[in-house]
Formats: structure tokens, sequence, C-alpha cells
């Protein structure tokens, strides 16, 4: 009988213990210092001052919500100055890679219409030659399929005309390797070109149409777009001075103007605020107030690491990965953008941290280092 007691008494500690799992499993994050974060204020208008930007909107956020949200300095300085406000539209860079280019095949793999395992040759077929035989999707996507990282928009400018999109393809796959797929990471904007042109051949339809209706409309994103219409000029961020005027809702990468403003490595313009939407889809595994735009798969395959410190889209350990600072755990997934943009989500604590500069205006002098490393240590020594 005391066996017996002894033994009910056991299964009962059990039940408990395994009721408590979940518990213990779903418990929040610590919720961020708010009073911590206001130090970003003076961070930023010191970085004003000093020249390095002319303005920036920063977003911090945990969970659901959106902490911190402001806006610094000016949109534009030259010719003229205009005040930066929270729903300022940025010239994304880069990081349209990860945010639109990327998320694409993400899509087009849970449809079961493509294979991250596929060579490229099964789509593009003159990319098959001279050591790029045996590139697999895989390899665009983490930058480790031996391409180099650019070539020279100005000569095919002055060749094929100001837009020649073709003819940007035809280059990339007459390239040679400069090393064999998946030995080395080398960040390749030509990489990310033919992965859009790779969901085009797919789809039927350009990068900016397919994004815009599997991505950001249905997650209610509804200021970021490629190619945006000349009434949101006014609102959008100006980049570098070309030809005497400075670009504004123009893309500021050579090689996407050359491809309509329409690329895969480049060319979405957003705002915080809709970046905070995408943020806080990937770190709820892909779906946002009801609504799901990717699987929890292609969420982890897109953020986690899966070659040479690189996600399928995503930045995880490589060494451009210090934009993390020193504080984001080692799940953080990160990536920047030229123009002076950037984005870092912490799932370990819900965090995510948006930073949207215009350092390239007005004459590509300004730096974003320092904003970047200083926000994000902020940030993320608020972690307990």
């Amino acid at each position: 009988m005391l066996i017996k007691i002894r033994f009910i008494r056991i299964l009962f500690l059990i039940f408990i213990a395994f009721l408590a799992l979940p518990l213990a499993a779903g418990t929040p994050p610590a919720r961020l210092d708010q009073e911590k974060l206001s130090q970003i204020d003076a961070v930023v208008n010191e970085e004003i001052a000093q020249q390095n930007i002319p303005g920036a909107v920063i977003c911090v956020g945990q969970g659901d919500e959106v902490l911190y949200w402001k806006a610094f300095g000016d949109k534009i300085i030259e010719p003229n100055k205009e005040p930066m406000d929270k729903e300022t539209i940025f010239d994304l860079a880069s990081l349209a890679k990860p945010i639109a280019t990327a998320a694409a095949v993400m899509v087009l793999a849970d449809q079961k219409k493509i294979k991250l395992d596929d060579y490229v040759r099964t789509y593009l077929p003159a990319f098959a030659c001279r050591g790029k035989e045996e590139v697999q999707l895989k390899h665009l996507l983490t930058h480790t399929s031996g391409l180099p990282d650019y070539t020279d928009a100005a000569a095919l400018k002055k060749q094929f005309g100001p837009i020649c999109p073709d003819k940007v393809i035809e280059q990339i796959c007459s390239l040679e390797a400069m090393s064999k797929p998946g030995e080395e990471f080398r960040y390749s904007c030509l990489s990310y070109i033919t992965l859009a042109r790779i969901v085009e051949t797919i789809t039927r339809e350009k990068i900016d149409i397919f994004t815009r209706r599997h991505i950001f409309e249905p997650l209610g994103m509804k200021h970021t777009t490629f190619n945006p219409p000349a009434s949101w000029r006014e609102n959008i961020a100006a980049t570098q001075i070309v030809d005497g005027q400075p670009l504004r809702g123009v893309v500021h990468d050579p090689l996407a103007r050359l491809m309509g403003g329409i690329s895969g490595n480049a060319g979405l313009f957003s705002t915080a605020d809709d970046l905070a939407i995408y943020c806080r889809m990937l770190l709820h595994d892909g779906q946002w107030q009801g609504v799901r735009v990717l699987s929890p798969s292609a969420v982890r395959l897109l953020t986690q690491e899966q070659m040479l410190g690189r996600a399928y889209g995503f930045d995880v350990s490589s060494k451009y990965s210090w934009i993390k600072g020193s504080y984001a755990s080692a799940q953080a997934f990160c990536h920047t953008g030229y123009t002076g943009t950037s984005i870092v989500c912490d799932p370990a604590h819900k965090i995510f941290l948006i930073i949207l500069t215009n350092c390239v205006h007005p004459h590509d002098k300004g730096v974003s280092k320092p904003l970047r490393l200083k926000v994000a240590d902020i940030v993320f020594s608020t972690c307990p």
C-alpha cells in the first residue's frame, strides 16, 4: 500500500512538472527599460551635430509593442532644409535583399514552386558557365556563390543606356566565379539581382509586384514599395546629389537604377512604421495580426544561420554582424543598407531595432557606424 501511495505521489509530481513546462517556455521576456531608451536622443543629436548624418528615425519595439519611435534632424539639407518626421520614407538600399528578395524566395519555397537546393542553371541556363555550373539558390541567398560583389554599372550605362535590366543579367551570367559554391562568403549584390530575376522567371511577375501581393499588402505595409509614386516625393529622405539633383524617390544604388529601380539588391523604400510590422511578423514566426505570409520553417531559414555566418537572407554572425553591438544574443539577426539603414531583431528577447538615416546625403560622405553601434548597445544592454 505504501509503495502504491509513493508511486501515485511520483506520478502527481511528474504531472505538475509537465504542466509547468509550457508555462515556463511561454514566459514573456523582461520588458525593456524605457527610461534607458531615452539615452538614444543624445546619441542621435550628437551624430547630427558632428555632421555624420543629416537626420534619422529610430524605432525600438518588444513583442507586440513599439516602445520608442522618434525622428531627428532633416530629411534633406541641400539645396534646402526640411525636417525629418516619424513617417519619413527611406531608400532602404540593401535591406531590400532580406525584406523583399529573400522573403519572395521563401514564399515560393512555401508554395513548393522551388527548392533551395535547386541549381541556378535550372532557371537561368546562361548562368552555368565559368565555374558557376554548380551554384544553387542557397548559395545566392548566403552570398557564397562565388560571384563578385559588384560589376561596373557606369560601363553598362555607357554602352546600353540608363535602364538595361537584361544586359545587367547577361553581364552577371557571363562572369567567372571567384571561388567554388559554398566555399567562401563574399557579400554580393549580383547574387540578389540574380535571385530577383529567378523569382520573375518562375512567377512571371517582377519582384515589386510579387512582394506587394504576397508580403507587403497582406501585412498592411502601406508605404513600402519599389519606385515610389511622385506623390510620395516630399516625404522621402534625400540621398546623394547626382548630376546636381538630390535623389529623392529614385534608388541610390547604380545597378538598381540600371534595373529600372526594381532590383533584387536595392530599390525598396519604406518607413519605420512599416518595418516595425515586418520585424514583428518575423518575431511571430511569419504572421502578424492573424495574417500569415511565411511559414515558421521559412522564417527560421530566413533568420537563422545556415552557411558561413549567414541565414538565407539575414546576417547572423558574419563579419557584417557588428551592427548587433555587444549585448544582443547569439540568436539576433540583422542587415544594413548602404544609405544608412539597418535592422536588428533579437528573438531571445523579442526586441527589434530599426535605424533609418540618409547618411549618403548630400555628397556620400556621412557615416552611420557610430550611431548603429551606440544605439544597439543602449537597446540590448537593457536586456536582463
